[in-house]
């Protein structure tokens, strides 16, 4: 499963920039939905496209692996495919 680092990444960047950073700003920075931001935010596991990561990089100014982790899914072994 991938999980995004969506909340961790605003919370450095609120204390960095010493300000409140809500989830309409970054729509309003990225071009991004407030809907899909927090779907991003709140639902493990949520797809988005490619276009969206990009733009949350820009907008924080980190790496893809800054943005994203994957965990690997319980009950299954490091080789097994589904």
């Amino acid at each position: 499963m991938i999980r995004f680092r969506l909340k961790e990444l605003i919370a450095e960047k609120e204390f960095r920039e010493r300000r409140v950073i809500t989830m309409t700003e970054v729509a309003a920075q990225t071009g991004i939905n407030r809907m899909t931001l927090s779907k991003i935010a709140n639902h493990p596991g949520y797809s988005t496209v490619t276009d969206n990561l990009d733009r949350l990089c820009d907008y924080f100014g980190c790496r893809l692996e800054q943005l994203a982790e994957h965990l690997p899914d319980e009950g299954k072994s490091a080789g097994e495919k589904e």
